[in-house]
Parts: structure tokens; sequence; C-alpha cells
């Protein structure tokens, strides 16, 4: 392997594992509590496992409110990772006031699963949102998918990938979102070795593939990059296409950053507080980020690409 196919490698393998709890069946159980922190849901049932939502409900939530969502999807290369990656993304959100979610999704070390498993995943926690809407206090048109890597790259397929849409569900109910938080994803799948994951199937890697299933009408995206991410020369040519087809795209760079680089401070307040800033100029938030910002670190630059 090469120096830039092993960098391709570690970064979209990059992963933070945290150990998740037990999940409940939303069908058995009533609406969560005005004032709960956290609850637990399965949003769907596959032959590999039971996968869980977990849900961050604001100050002051009740079932009544029409509050904009967001959901995280960890990232660990479609190999490996947790839900509990973006835990305090979903903490500072809710607090925020929106309806925060991380979800769980099968991957191949613990499933045996593909990559456009993954993404199926990915789009059926999209549609469990809209679908529990009344029940959750959200507005189903304000619903935010976010990720970081792997979990970035599937975010992007919600919006782009047509099909891969589970047996059994609903499909008048949208899997697609209304905007798209994207931290260092992989937006061109076809790749080699990523084709060579999937039996060879170059068909399947252009499905899963960000870049080239951009249409027009895709939402609203931010998209944060660290400068030393080999990752980060993807997100030009995707600007490009995107802008031309009318969309709104911003990118975030974080100087001298590499893979991985939001989960840590200063870079994990630092775009927190830009993506808040994002979602105040869609109308989803309200006010200036709360977020403190450590002293320390080079700052970060924003390129609107529209």
């Amino acid at each position: 392997m090469n120096a830039v196919a092993f960098l391709f490698w570690v970064a979209i393998g990059y992963a933070t594992a945290v150990p998740s709890a037990a999940a409940t069946q939303p069908e058995s159980r009533p609406a969560p509590a005005p004032g709960a922190e956290v609850e637990e849901f399965v949003y769907k049932t596959t032959e590999q496992a039971k996968l869980k939502m977990h849900v961050h409900f604001p100050p002051g939530w009740t079932s009544a409110d029409r509050r904009p969502a967001i959901v995280f999807f960890f990232g660990g290369g479609w190999k490996s990772g947790s839900a509990g990656q973006f835990a305090p993304q979903a903490h500072y959100f809710a607090q925020r006031g929106m309806v925060a979610a991380r979800a769980d999704y099968r991957v191949e070390s613990r499933h045996g699963v593909a990559p456009d498993r993954c993404v199926e995943d990915a789009k059926s926690a999209v549609r469990w949102l809209r679908r529990n809407a009344d029940r959750l206090g959200i507005d189903p048109d304000r619903i935010v998918a976010s990720g970081g890597s792997a979990g970035g790259h599937m975010a992007a397929c919600t919006a782009t990938t047509e099909g891969l849409e589970a047996a059994g569900e609903d499909t008048s109910v949208s899997s697609r979102p209304n905007a798209l938080i994207l931290f260092n994803p992989p937006l061109d799948v076809v790749h080699p070795r990523i084709i060579g994951r999937l039996g060879g199937d170059e068909a399947l890697a252009r499905t899963i593939s960000p870049y080239h299933n951009l249409k027009e009408g895709c939402p609203p995206t931010l998209i944060l990059f660290g400068t030393s991410d080999p990752l980060i020369a993807q997100a030009p040519p995707y600007i490009e296409r995107a802008r031309s087809l009318g969309h709104r795209v911003e990118l975030y760079t974080a100087e001298g950053a590499r893979h991985g680089f939001f989960n840590r401070s200063p870079w994990l307040e630092r775009t927190l507080r830009r993506a808040d800033e994002f979602l105040v100029e869609l109308g989803y938030l309200k006010g200036v980020p709360t977020i403190e910002i450590p002293t320390s670190g080079k700052a970060g630059a924003t390129r609107p690409a529209r």
C-alpha cells in the first residue's frame, strides 16, 4: 500500500469508542417526560441487531413543540465505532433548544455488513425521526443530518443517494434531511479500495458516493475539515459541483489539524460554534452560540461556496 492509500484508510478508519446504554422500543412506552435529558429507543430492528437512537431533549421540552432536530452518525470507516462519539455535540445542541439524536447503525466488525447497509440505516434513522415528529416534538421540515468521517459520508448520502430504503418502511415519509453538517467526510467513494470492499461493484460504489449523486434540491451544507487531513482533497471538486447546481455549501478549515480534529479541544468547541452559527443562519436556532472557545490554538477559516 502506498503512502497516500495508507493515509486515506487511516483517515476513514478514525473512530471514538464510547459504550452505549440499553435501548427501549418507542412503540412500547409513552413519549419522554418533559425535561428528560436523554431517552433511548430502538428505531430499527434488523436481522443482525436492534439499532438504538439516543435522543437528547432540551430544557422545557414538550411533545407539543416543533423544534429543529439533528441526528449524528459516528465514524469508524463503516467497520467500527460507537454512538457515544457525538455525545458532547448532542448535549450542546439540546441545551440550545434542539432535539438532538445519536444513532447507532450496523458496521462490518459487529454485524458483517458492507457500507451500503450503513447508508440504509442512516436513511432509516432520518425517516424514524420524521415519522415520530409529533411525539418527539420535532419540526419534520427542520431535520439536520450530521456525522464524522464515515458517519459524515452517511449523512451526506441521506441527502444524495437514491434507493437503499429499508424493506418494510413507509417510503411516503422522506428519509432526506433538510440540512447537512459534515465533519471530515469521504465525499467521493469511487476509490479502488472501497470498491474492493463492495465486491468490485463499481455501480454500488457510485450509488453511495455523494459526489457522484449531487443533484438539484440538495440541502444547505456545512463541511468541516482539518487542513492536514488527506480527505480534504475531495472537498473542492464536491463544492464546485454543488455550486454549479446552485447549492449552498460552506467549507470550514482548521489550520494544521488532522482527521478527527473535531473530537478534541479547541476544535471541538470551534467547530460547534461554526455549526451553531450555520444553524442560526438557516433559522433553526436563535441568538448567539453559548459554547466557550479556548484561547489557545489557531483559528479556523470559513469559505463560502455558493
